[in-house]
């Protein structure tokens, strides 16, 4: 319980604009999009300022007020949900951290407050002719500060990295209220260690970010998009490696679907619909970019493609002949997360593996699954171009929904395993969370889990940012 006193002081840092106290009004900031996550707090504060965020976070600090960063709400592991135990927390979100970016053409960056959604990175860049690489289903509503505390991934990881590896600096505020500026955007600043890569995919436990300098790359003006059919992610990953041959490094998505994945889709999307006349135990959408608007992307696409049919690689394959057809590819890629929440009950598996390992992973992950837990759907897909996979499994037909998800620590145990046996690791993009902790417990050597408590007690010594997240 939060003494009244407290909500009053700290609802005076940021006025009554940015305080929320209405239950009602706060559900959409302690409720997970897939509900599976449902918190509760007695105060959502939406500071709307770096200088607002340190008088609020020095205040929690000096009175052990426990706090919750959370950016757009679209994460999957519980980490932005406050009391989910009936713990006494403050939601702070960045929905009001919210100037227009600055973009710097010259020096390819760009400097947003935390809470810009990626949309709007993606549109400022393209307004001066450069190209903000990150690219995620969530990127209307998730924003600068959430990416880079997740270490966001997105389907462009194959060409331009993760969150973590887009990020040139932060502006963060530190648990007792100071303030950590490294926002100049230099490519070169080796004067010891780098606060921005230590915050990135620390989910909120280490400070709370308010302004983030990422780095820009020249548009892409020429794209090549394909949806492939393909009998096995064996194929998949010869196909990948005859693309970097022929394509070079112009591949900048490359992403596998199982058929049932693809199917869901089609059955519950408004228009999702197959581009082949055929269907496989596998779908691939691969795209190639050039920054040239006269260059060899279409002619690299088709010469892969022959070879690809060729080597018996693919069984079919469409190319996007317009805009709107690119545009059709990606909607039914884009719609399966969408999809399988609608199909019932779904457990999911957020991992990665070596690319030489996948399709014995999936081979042996899949055969464990069906033998363990009868008559559940195993749905993967993901980006293979950087080995994460979104191994999910589906309810069993007919099956009942709740009684399914008590199986989601046992089968996460089993897979986990699986994953690490092959050299992988349990979470590829969408981070640990409350969701994950106690299966990195389990699984993490005890000398990486211990320097990962060390940073944390020296960064935040009375333990009130996100204490129930990652450690």
């Amino acid at each position: 319980m939060i003494d009244q006193k407290h909500i009053e002081r700290l609802t005076g840092f940021v006025g009554e604009k940015g305080a929320i106290t209405s239950p009602s009004d706060m559900q959409p900031y302690v409720t997970e999009w897939r509900d599976k996550f449902i918190g509760q707090t007695p105060l959502v504060l939406m500071p709307s300022s770096t200088e607002e965020v340190s008088s609020i976070l020095a205040y929690c600090d000096a009175n052990a007020i426990s706090i919750v960063p959370q950016g757009g709400n679209t994460g999957l592991v519980g980490g932005g949900i406050p009391g989910l135990d009936g713990e006494a927390e403050i939601l702070l979100s960045s929905r009001r951290l919210i100037a227009p970016p600055k973009v710097d053409p010259e020096g390819y960056k760009i400097v947003a407050e935390a809470g810009v959604p990626v949309a709007a990175l993606q549109e400022a860049a393209a307004a001066q002719d450069r190209l903000f690489a990150l690219s995620l289903a969530s990127e209307g509503s998730c924003t600068a500060g959430g990416v880079v505390a997740t270490n966001a991934g997105g389907v462009h990881v194959i060409r331009y990295g993760t969150a973590r590896q887009l990020t040139l600096g932060v502006e963060a505020v530190l648990a007792n209220g100071d303030v950590v500026n490294e926002l100049s955007g230099l490519r070169k600043d080796n004067t010891g260690y780098a606060m921005s890569q230590l915050l990135a995919g620390s989910e909120g436990t280490l400070g709370f970010i308010t302004q983030v300098c990422f780095k820009l790359f020249p548009a892409e003006k020429s794209h090549a998009t394909a949806w492939l059919a393909t009998d096995s992610p064996s194929n998949a990953l010869r196909l990948l490696s005859l693309a970097r041959e022929i394509c070079e490094d112009q591949v900048s998505v490359f992403e596998l679907m199982s058929h049932d994945a693809v199917e869901f889709a089609f059955k519950h999307i408004p228009g999702c619909r197959s581009p082949l006349s055929s269907q496989a135990p596998w779908y691939i959408l691969i795209e190639t970019a050039s920054s040239g608007a006269e260059s060899s992307v279409s002619t690299n696409m088709e010469r892969l493609l022959e070879q690809a049919l060729v080597s018996e690689l693919i069984s079919d394959g469409a190319v996007a002949q317009s805009l709107d057809q690119r545009h059709q590819f990606w909607r039914n890629r884009e719609s399966i997360s969408e999809a399988q929440k609608l199909e019932g009950g779904s457990i999911k598996h957020d991992i990665s593996v070596p690319l030489g390992n996948i399709a014995r992973f999936i081979d042996e992950a899949s055969k464990q699954i069906n033998a363990s837990f009868k008559g559940a759907r195993v749905t993967p897909f993901g980006h293979l171009g950087d080995g994460n996979l979104h191994f999910n499994v589906m309810q069993p037909i007919g099956g009942d929904r709740e009684k399914f998800l008590e199986s989601w620590p046992a089968m996460n145990s089993l897979v986990h395993d699986i994953v690490l046996a092959h050299g992988g690791s349990i979470s590829a993009e969408h981070g640990i969370g409350v969701l994950k902790k106690s299966e990195l417990a389990r699984t993490s050597p005890p000398p990486r889990l211990q320097a990962m408590r060390s940073i944390k007690a020296s960064l935040d010594p009375n333990n009130i940012l996100n204490p129930r997240c990652l450690i």
